[in-house]
């Protein structure tokens, strides 16, 4: 069936370019067909998938939902020390097992009829299994143990929990490969991360484009007019792309050079690039030296949805949630560690202002995917163009490209099988 779904897309305007990685379909953000193709093929399938932080879990008992695609999922850790992951879905009725978003538990108890289920996820108990004086109940070929929610595979990385679904997925080091890997340990660099503050962003548009917007080194230093204005990213600067070879991964980063002469490229575009606004507390942005090379600017993502930041001394983990064809909810977690020193923590509150639903630099993130998902809402036969940097998927040394773009959609069409 999902097979038929993909391989159905032959009617005018329904195929995938001639042009390949240059092109990319109005109508793979608006079909519900291929939406639903994704959540089998993409986030049940072969994929790592974020799911929360290690320490978010740090006692027995505790548990978090989160989500792979639009699945609900509990990840809970066990008196063994364990972690464990399993579908947020009752095998009785189908009810979601736990309806808040945290907690701590003994077990998980579904609020519809009362089946229990272990911090492993293993059916324990059914209400009125035998019945009331012999009447009634399961009858006596029912296996519990037949009867538990999918449980995923989990995995970590410096601290950062994966799950996939599949048997198939490689170990996650190995599907990350090593300049991936690397970067997020450069990031985390053995320190225990501390939550800062959580909050999720509504977005009006497929969740494809927001991972389009992660992955365009292009639009940074356009779209956003504090980073020019602030010279906090600008294409000018020393930086570079790098896109793994399946093309899914990618890391995005740049330095600001301290006695660098300040550049004259975007005025002579004649493009939106400075403003006369100025900061009221100029504190805001001033930062401690984290990394010994020198990079104020890294994007991360892993394929299909995870995206690790550093925007100056502004650490913070997103998470892509599809909602449907045309809305995608943005999980933010920001981070410190606690190894920072009181005035580090400050620095780090103070940057949590650039990023978020309302943040200086993110805020434009939040409306132009959908100005995109509105733009195309009558185009599903026309086409984007991908061409800034050529036609490949290879890593750069310059950010005027698209490359990484590119990449997502090798990686996209690979596992979609189009």
């Amino acid at each position: 069936m999902l097979d038929q779904i993909i391989h159905s897309k032959s009617e005018p305007g329904q195929s995938w370019p001639s042009e390949s990685l240059t092109r990319v379909p109005y109508w793979i953000f608006q079909d519900r067909d291929t939406y639903a193709a994704e959540q089998k093929l993409i986030f049940q399938g072969p994929s790592w998938n974020y799911l929360c932080l290690s320490v978010e879990l740090k006692n027995t008992g505790d548990f978090i939902t989160t989500f792979v695609g639009d699945t609900s999922v509990i990840v809970a850790r066990d008196s063994d020390g364990e972690l464990y992951a399993f579908e947020n879905r009752c095998a009785h009725r189908g009810a979601l097992i736990a309806l808040e978003p945290r907690g701590n538990t003994k077990d998980f108890s579904c609020v519809y009829h009362a089946w229990t289920y272990d911090r492993q996820g293993n059916l324990k108990g059914v209400a009125f299994k035998d019945g009331i004086k012999g009447k009634g109940g399961m009858p006596a070929s029912f296996c519990m143990e037949e009867h538990n929610p999918r449980k995923l595979r989990l995995a970590e990385a410096f601290g950062i929990v994966f799950g996939s679904f599949s048997n198939d997925v490689p170990p996650l080091e190995e599907h990350l490969g090593e300049e991936i890997y690397s970067r997020i340990g450069r990031i985390m660099n053995g320190r225990t991360p501390v939550v800062l503050g959580r909050f999720t962003q509504a977005l009006p548009n497929n969740w494809k484009l927001y991972v389009e917007n992660v992955k365009d080194s292009y639009h940074a230093s356009i779209l956003h007019l504090f980073f020019t204005t602030f010279e906090l990213n600008r294409l000018s600067q020393t930086g570079g792309i790098i896109v793994d070879p399946s093309g899914g991964h990618h890391i995005s980063f740049s330095a600001i050079e301290p006695d660098g002469a300040k550049d004259n490229e975007y005025a002579e575009q004649d493009i939106r690039s400075d403003s006369e606004f100025k900061l009221a507390d100029p504190s805001l942005l001033q930062s401690f030296k984290e990394f010994p090379d020198n990079v104020t600017l890294q994007i991360l993502s892993v394929f299909p949805t995870f995206v690790l930041q550093q925007i100056q001394n502004a650490i913070a983990v997103r998470q892509v949630v599809p909602r449907g064809t045309g809305q995608t909810d943005l999980h933010w977690t920001l981070l410190g560690f606690a190894e920072d020193t009181p005035e580090q923590r400050l620095v780090r509150l103070k940057q949590a202002n650039l990023v978020g639903p309302a943040g200086y630099i993110s805020m434009e993130d939040g409306c132009v995917g959908g100005f995109v998902q509105r733009g195309i809402a009558g185009a599903s036969c026309e086409q984007a163009v991908i061409e800034m940097g050529g036609a490949g998927t290879d890593s750069s040394e310059s950010r005027v490209t698209e490359a990484s773009v590119r990449g997502f959609w090798k990686a996209y069409r690979a596992r979609m099988g189009m």
